[in-house]
């Protein structure tokens, strides 16, 4: 098997081994770790910020008073050859986050990614984006970020919209 970043991971003929499926996981653990890390749960309100940071299982979402970015790992849990995907979405708008009420207004998807882990020399992976763009995971995460921040703008110019749901304490 040649090691390229010319292909990725999912245009194989061969299942993954579980080396790299390890890999793999290894690289969405630390992008997720790098937008939202785990926190501990507190009976105490936390301190009100301008960009929420909630963990789910598979992914995590950014939420911001006007706009809300969230990252989901799509693992392919059948025996084929592909890997899954990662898949970025940046919303206008408040999420609602499972386990929770909906927003009265909702929120719309304003641009979505979708990223596909690249065979790399090494074990660390890379992710390609469909324009053909690679990112490891720490360039992965500011891109992430920035577009988050680059709705934030578009949305509220001035930066003074204030969050509209409560704090929560987990």
């Amino acid at each position: 098997m040649e090691n390229s970043l010319d292909r990725s991971l999912d245009a194989r003929n061969s299942p993954p081994t579980a080396k790299e499926r390890n890999s793999v996981q290894r690289s969405v653990n630390s992008l997720l770790d790098t937008l939202a890390p785990e926190r501990a749960t507190t009976r105490a309100d936390r301190a009100p910020v301008p960009i929420e940071q909630h963990r789910t299982p598979t992914g995590c979402v950014l939420q911001a008073a006007t706009a809300a970015l969230t990252v989901r790992w799509f693992a392919d849990t059948s025996n084929d050859a592909a890997f899954g995907e990662l898949q970025v979405m940046v919303w206008r708008g408040v999420v609602s986050r499972r386990g929770s009420a909906p927003t009265p207004d909702g929120a719309s998807v304003i641009n979505e990614v979708i990223l596909r882990p690249v065979d790399q020399p090494t074990d660390i992976c890379a992710w390609r984006a469909a324009d053909g763009t690679i990112y490891d995971v720490s360039g992965l995460a500011e891109h992430c970020l920035m577009l988050l921040k680059e709705q934030m703008l578009v949305d509220d110019p001035t930066g003074s919209a204030q969050p509209t749901s409560p704090r929560r304490r987990d």
